[in-house]
């Protein structure tokens, strides 16, 4: 969601803070806008009240360009700044709204990633202190407020200075209620910066007598390996000399920095149109990647080499998975492979509701949390709360079991639970989740086989030989996504055409292939603005069959295996409703019912998910493009989910 930078040090902030936010530009914003505070030229500085440094704000509306332009015409100087990327929560997408946010004096700047819960309250207690408002966000009761609490230290007899600031930022943050990382400064003390963290993330990049702080590693790529991740409740006080870290009672904290993992940190487009067309053409060495990880040759022992402790499967009762979106639909298919190879009961949650309505507990249950980005705040909270109510328990049997399922490593959830699969896609800039999505469903692959061996083999009747062959056949991946993508690729785009003036599509699928339709209406939904459901083929004749005519396609997957036969007659019922059929299936006899076919190999049912989905992501991708619309940042949308 909303993107941070903030920087102190030696060089002029400005510049490194634009590029940061380019960096970041993929979370998905609607304004931006930078501060910076410039020290005041000699002999100026307490003349008049004047601060001994001047504080300089730029924002603007719609895209970083915009920001950079009246930055090149107006100028920030300054070594010492914050910036930020806004996606909307409170007020709309307009430059007032837009941040940093500013006290009344204009000495003191805020940028923040969250949602302050009891701004309403805050605000009408700051308006009748006579405070006016300039914005409709939430953010802007935080400058407000440590201003009054600056006032009140001053007026004690405490200098202004950089140690007063981390103390006014110190006593206002038990007044927020909710998630926030925030950046300040203060033009009373311009060689400071002050950045705290309570439930969204916020890292410190360590440079040559400077520090960068980021919401992300991509704003850090080009600055520095070397990080600081900030723990939820701790503030921060960096200065050109160094950092002092606090935690939330105040107590200063020490802590060895670490070095980012990985090496992909810099987005590049290389010669596609769109991030989202090169990150669905890097599907295949994706899977490969991951083939070389985690399938060792039939020599070495097991069929899947998995980094998990063994003790996360032992007397394994249940399964729940926690997850929204894309990362939800990857989810589904994964309980069904748990359930349908390994014999596991499975649930999955959407993670906004687990919170509210959680289950009862149960005994020997492994809890798997679900987000590329290791950020998503409903994920993460729901899986503290399940984390605590099951420590709460004395019986060891409901003790805590959680894995996390990410595609960022160094994230708030690898921080928080023991076990980690990481699902190795490298940097995804497209806010519609493609190689990622892959990804996730390839770890879960990984985890059903690998739990469906040490139970002795599947659980139906292809036993330990359903499993070899599934691993043989997983080995060919790469290869069937190659041709795949390269042939859809092309199907796809002279496809495009027919949904110029399409309102509604509905996408049609069965078993394992269910998740996939919801995925793929998904897909439509986020980049084309074109309204698509995903069903269970055999509940369209139960209502849904009531939106169809001439001017709904319908995207059936049928693949071969339990339920092929099932979802060509389903298709027939929705032909016979003049329907045009797009049909994602093998070529053959029994798919020439389909107007259109995109053709896809015959595999195993189980493994179709994995191939089942190219078309959809290809066909979304172009229509979305034909149609002249931003791909890689579709409206209203952020790529990180991080408030709730």
């Amino acid at each position: 969601m909303c993107g941070i930078v903030a920087l102190i040090g030696s060089r002029e902030a400005a510049p490194q803070l634009l590029e940061g936010l380019r960096q970041l530009e993929y979370r998905g914003y609607d304004s931006a806008g930078i501060a910076t505070v410039e020290l005041a030229p000699s002999g100026s500085a307490g003349v008049d009240g004047e601060p001994p440094g001047r504080l300089h704000c730029l924002r603007a509306e719609g895209k970083l360009v915009n920001l950079t332009a009246r930055y090149e015409a107006e100028g920030a100087p300054g070594h010492c700044g914050i910036g930020h990327t806004r996606w909307a929560t409170h007020g709309k997408p307009e430059e007032r709204n837009a941040h940093p946010h500013l006290d009344g004096r204009g000495e003191l700047a805020v940028v923040q990633n969250g949602i302050i819960e009891n701004h309403r309250s805050l605000r009408e207690q700051l308006q009748s202190e006579g405070v006016v408002f300039r914005s409709d966000t939430d953010t802007e009761v935080i400058p407000h407020l440590l201003a009054r609490q600056l006032e009140r230290l001053q007026a004690s007899g405490q200098p202004a200075d950089a140690s007063l600031l981390l103390r006014a930022v110190q006593e206002v943050l038990p007044q927020l209620h909710g998630a926030y990382a925030l950046a300040v400064v203060w033009a009373q003390a311009p060689g400071a910066l002050v950045v705290a963290r309570r439930a969204a993330p916020l890292l410190i990049g360590l440079g040559e007598g400077e520090f960068l702080c980021a919401s992300d590693t991509p704003a850090l790529a080009g600055f520095t390996r070397t990080i600081l991740p900030m723990e939820d409740g701790e503030v921060a006080l960096l200065t050109p000399l160094g950092i002092e870290l606090y935690d939330g009672s105040g107590r200063r904290v020490q802590r060895t920095p670490s070095l980012l993992s990985g090496t992909e940190h810099v987005a590049d487009k290389r010669s596609f149109r769109h991030f989202m067309l090169k990150e669905i053409h890097e599907q295949p060495e994706t899977a490969a990647l991951w083939v070389a990880r985690h399938l060792p040759e039939p020599t070495e022992g097991r069929l899947v080499a998995l980094p998990l402790d063994p003790g996360l499967y032992e007397g394994l009762e249940r399964v729940q998975i926690l997850a929204c979106g894309t990362s939800r639909h990857a989810a589904l298919v994964g309980a069904y492979l748990l359930e349908q190879l390994a014999g596991i009961p499975t649930s999955v949650f959407y993670a906004s509701e687990f919170r509210y309505a959680p289950p009862p507990l149960s005994r020997h249950t492994l809890t798997i949390g679900v987000t590329q980005s290791g950020e998503t705040a409903d994920t993460l909270a729901a899986l503290a709360m399940e984390q605590e109510r099951r420590r709460l328990v004395a019986d060891p049997a409901f003790a805590p079991r959680l894995l996390g399922i990410t595609n960022r490593p160094e994230s708030s959830l690898a921080r928080m639970v023991p076990h980690i699969l990481d699902i190795g896609a490298g940097i995804e800039v497209g806010v519609a989740a493609t190689k990622t999505f892959l990804g996730q469903l390839l770890a879960f692959y990984g985890l059903a086989l690998a739990l469906a061996e040490r139970r002795g083999g599947a659980s139906g009747p292809g036993g330990p030989r359903q499993l070899r062959d599934l691993v043989s056949q997983l080995r060919q991946l790469p290869a069937l996504l190659e041709r795949l993508v390269a042939d859809h690729d092309q199907r796809c785009e002279a496809l495009a055409h027919l949904f110029a003036d399409t309102q509604d599509v509905i996408f049609l699928g069965r078993g394992i292939n269910y998740p996939i339709a919801l995925e793929g209406a998904l897909k439509l939904k986020e980049i084309s603005y074109i309204h698509a459901e995903g069903y269970p083929a055999g509940e369209m004749k139960h209502g849904p069959i009531a939106l169809l005519d001439a001017r709904v396609p319908v995207v059936s997957i049928a693949m071969p295996g339990t339920v092929f036969d099932k979802v060509l007659s389903n298709a027939q019922e929705a032909k016979a409703r003049d329907a045009q059929l797009i049909g994602v299936a093998p070529e053959g006899p029994d798919t020439g019912l389909f107007d259109v076919l995109l053709p896809v190999p015959e595999v195993d049912e189980l493994l179709s998910p994995l191939l089942t989905v190219i078309p959809m992501q290809l066909l979304s991708y172009h229509i979305a493009a034909h149609r002249g619309l931003d791909v890689d940042q579709p409206r209203n949308l952020a790529k990180s989910v991080t408030v709730e």
